[in-house]
């Protein structure tokens, strides 16, 4: 189940969350000492201090504060940080509510919540320059240097990208044409297992561009069994950048490589998701969906359409009616013609433009999920037409069909809003990822940051 989480750099997230729920949980213990002298004053004070940092982390992972590969200023990390503890502390107001003993004072929870932020935000400065240090990264030895071992060089520059490894080099291969700089070149003087006991390489990525006679699998087996990992590009790269790279793709590895598990448990276990997320999300959302469906009536008069029903493409190709509240005109596709939605649509209304950047048009899509049609976490459902010929120019397209489509999804996280093949391309690599790697647990995280997208209004269109 936690297969996705045994990357390197998941493991040091993971450590960063424990440490941060611990200073959290003694943010609490701080206030109530600073506050009151002792901690006599609140019974079943570590209670509320778990209760107190497990609401707050929930804010912060929402806003995308435990993410592998955010790419954001320092001024960013800090707005999300306070966004998250503002969400967190909303979170606490309605734990009040619901369980009444857990109340704390509002002299307490305001020098909780200060006292954490700043030691979140220390901590995170601390640890975000500990996680830099190139002596605690994973040692990762490149076996060649054409075009394919290149791609980590050339798409992987960015430290972010990075962070839970360095590269040693690259090992040239017999016969290949060097596409790396000749200054990322290491020429092995020993057999390979003793040459890289001796320079403490942690793992072996294999990405020669001819395997035939190039896999030196003698000496490849010698370091498995000194403990050195080795791994394929296609592999290294979906574990390192959370998408699946299409360039580097083959079939035999997508047969071979793992991951598309679906079990008669895991089925039950993501439609109870389905179920629970979606009547959630509809007992909060209810009030906005009235009002929503009230404005569009306002703008439109008498007689128009609130609601918009489009024909989509389901789990293993089979087509079903979406609905969305309609935000375009109703002489839209007047022609009949399928068009992607473009920046600045003059098609879309005044309301409309509004429900589509707080996503309000995507909730009647409730009643798919509730009907089975789609899952509330999946590739994005697609028009058939966009289907169709996606399928023809985008190798391994159909494969994001072995799920039921979903309301938020991995690429909906990953990539703005798609409106071409182009970006189909791009998003397809993050929705193999999902379909490879798809768990409750992955879910959970999905469902948790989608939140964010929604507040800052990523990939709206």
């Amino acid at each position: 189940m936690l297969r996705f989480l045994h990357r390197q750099s998941t493991r040091w997230l993971l450590l960063l969350a424990v440490a941060e729920l611990l200073l959290l949980c003694a943010s609490l213990n701080a206030a109530t000492w600073l506050r009151f002298g002792n901690g006599n004053e609140l019974h079943h004070l570590p209670e509320r201090s778990l209760l107190f940092g497990l609401m707050l982390m929930l804010g912060l992972a929402a806003m995308g504060q435990y993410q592998v590969h955010m790419r954001v200023t320092w001024f960013g990390l800090l707005a999300r940080q306070a966004v998250g503890f503002a969400l967190g502390g909303l979170g606490l107001v309605v734990a009040y509510y619901v369980l009444p003993k857990a109340y704390m004072g509002r002299g307490v929870l305001g020098i909780s919540l200060v006292v954490g932020f700043v030691a979140v935000t220390a901590f995170r400065a601390a640890f975000l320059r500990l996680v830099e240090v190139e002596a605690l990264k994973r040692r990762v030895l490149i076996l060649g240097s054409g075009s394919r071992a290149a791609q980590i060089h050339n798409r992987m520059r960015r430290r972010a990208d990075r962070r839970g490894f360095v590269v040693v080099g690259f090992v040239p291969r017999p016969g290949e044409t060097v596409n790396v700089p000749s200054e990322l070149l290491v020429t092995p003087d020993t057999p390979l297992d003793v040459w890289a006991e001796r320079q403490h390489i942690d793992e072996i990525v294999v990405g020669v561009d001819d395997r035939r006679g190039n896999l030196m699998m003698d000496e490849l087996l010698d370091c498995r069994q000194l403990g050195i990992e080795v791994t394929d590009l296609t592999t290294f790269f979906e574990r390192e950048s959370g998408r699946v790279q299409l360039s580097l793709t083959y079939p035999s590895w997508l047969v071979y490589s793992g991951g598309f598990y679906a079990s008669p448990m895991r089925r039950l276990s993501k439609r109870c998701f389905d179920l629970a997320a979606a009547l959630l999300v509809l007992v909060l959302t209810w009030p906005m969906m009235l009002l929503t469906a009230l404005a569009i009536r306002i703008e439109s008069g008498p007689g128009q359409p609130i609601l918009y029903r489009q024909e989509r493409v389901g789990v293993r190709g089979r087509t079903f009616w979406l609905i969305k509240f309609r935000s375009m005109r109703t002489d839209a596709e007047r022609d009949g013609v399928a068009r992607w939605a473009a920046k600045n649509d003059n098609r879309v209304t005044r309301v409309g433009g509004f429900i589509r950047k707080v996503r309000l048009d995507e909730l009647p899509q409730l009643w798919n999920v509730l009907k089975g049609e789609m899952s509330f976490i999946g590739p994005r459902p697609e028009r058939p037409q966009f289907v169709a010929d996606l399928a023809q120019k985008i190798h391994y397209y159909n494969l994001r069909h072995c799920l039921k489509p979903g309301l938020a999804g991995w690429a909906q996280l990953r990539y703005p809003y798609g409106a071409s093949e182009d970006d189909a391309a791009e998003k397809l690599k993050y929705d193999l990822y999902y379909v490879k790697n798809n768990n409750l647990l992955f879910d959970l995280l999905i469902l948790i940051q989608t939140v964010e997208v929604v507040l800052f209004r990523r990939g709206a269109r």
